[in-house]
């Protein structure tokens, strides 16, 4: 598999109305393939991800999103998303549905969908007010007769996963703390992941995911490109730049005024 660019990658993979899963868990955020979507102005997107925190508020803040299905969503260490509140609560930049889950819901779904399974089955949200949010059901255990929660498989469109690795034939390696990742590439139609380098082969870690070139469509190498998540063995979080945010995305004025410096003004070859 030829590694290409960001900007090749996203064009030929993601297109307006997908829905699109961004994935990663505390580090390898893929924040550059965010960035990307924003400066090519992808509208209408169902973005998916289990804990929605900066990237995702800079994409629903610029207008590419029009739901949101997620299982928690903040500032970690910080607070409020303040862009993700204006389009709940005041419809700007456009109105955002919300389908929310818990994390257990979510993970079952990608699950069920990496299976090629039409559900996800898990106890959990009975008594819970997420009937008003969230797409599930009941079933009874044929074994037991339990009765259990079951959500649908979730099957983006495009998943999207930042990795530590990939090596010339696009065998991806990413490690430390890992989420759904695996997941999220198997369960898509279509998947792009970017990586901090390329090598001429990977050298296994421990408690390492591997994911094989084919089931990955594209790979693109974007040091940095988790940027100010961190990558483990490459960078550290920038905890100064999340605190900041607060700040930043307070005001729409503030807000589009750092996106057009920060975002649209870059390139990412």
């Amino acid at each position: 598999m030829p590694i290409v660019s960001l900007a090749d990658a996203v064009s030929e993979l993601v297109r307006d109305g997908d829905a699109v899963a961004l994935e990663g868990f505390t580090h390898l955020i893929p924040m550059a393939v965010g960035h990307e979507l924003i400066r090519q102005e992808r509208r209408d997107l169902t973005l998916i991800r289990m804990t929605p925190d900066v990237i995702y508020d800079q994409l629903i803040g610029t207008g590419c999103a029009r739901k949101l299905v997620f299982s928690w969503a903040g500032n970690p260490g910080v607070g409020s998303l303040h862009r993700l509140r204006d389009a709940v609560e005041r419809g700007w930049p456009q109105e955002l549905e919300l389908e929310e889950h818990t994390h257990a819901g979510m993970a079952a779904a990608y699950v069920a969908g990496a299976a090629n399974l039409p559900f996800g089955v898990l106890r959990g949200y009975a008594d819970t007010d997420l009937a008003q949010h969230a797409r599930f059901a009941t079933v009874t255990c044929p074994f037991t007769g339990e009765e259990l929660t079951v959500v649908p498989a979730l099957r983006p469109d495009v998943g999207i996963v930042h990795a530590q690795q990939a090596d010339l034939h696009g065998n991806v390696q990413l490690w430390g703390i890992i989420g759904v990742q695996k997941e999220v590439v198997l369960a898509s139609a279509r998947s792009l992941v970017t990586v901090e380098e390329v090598v001429d082969e990977l050298e296994l870690r421990p408690g390492g995911v591997i994911l094989p070139a084919w089931i990955i469509d594209a790979v693109a190498c974007v040091p940095g490109g988790a940027r100010p998540s961190y990558a483990q063995g490459y960078y550290e979080r920038d905890n100064d730049f999340y605190v900041g945010w607060d700040d930043i995305s307070r005001e729409r004025a503030v807000f589009a005024s750092w996106i057009l410096e920060h975002v649209v003004g870059e390139r990412v070859a």
